[in-house]
């Protein structure tokens, strides 16, 4: 069994296979996936799990070379937005608005979809190397 603290099994796998500059998006229960895009659904309840327990998790397994968000979150989500540069300190973060990080999710190669409700609590993380 693996000793780490990440334990889904599809999860493990779609962070196995990443490579470097390719997406991995983590959402909330209310962003809309694109079809054809790998969706891992771990949504139970609304704002459960919620969208920083599973990005803490991920974020320890996966290779993070930067994060693109949603210009939104500044004024619609400031907490989030605040826990997220705790986080994840001087990596680069690009900001596109809503409509246009929609359309990038086309290009994830895989979406969790968490439980959170609350807004704009989404983000695509861009694979790096560990080298």
């Amino acid at each position: 069994m693996k000793r780490d603290r990440l334990l889904n099994q599809e999860i493990i796998s779609e962070v196995a296979a990443l490579g470097h500059t390719e997406y991995f998006c983590i959402a909330d229960c209310g962003l809309p996936i694109p079809k054809g895009v790998k969706v891992i659904d771990i949504s139970i309840t609304a704002g459960n799990p919620k969208f920083l327990d599973v990005l803490d998790v991920v974020r320890e397994e996966l290779v993070i070379e930067s994060l693109i968000l949603a210009t939104e979150i500044d004024d619609k989500n400031p907490k989030l937005l605040k826990e997220l540069q705790e986080r994840f300190g001087e990596m680069p973060v690009e900001k596109v608005a809503h409509e246009e990080f929609k359309k990038l999710t086309e290009k994830a190669k895989c979406v969790i979809r968490t439980g959170e409700n609350s807004s704009y609590a989404n983000v695509i993380l861009v694979g790096g190397v560990n080298f």
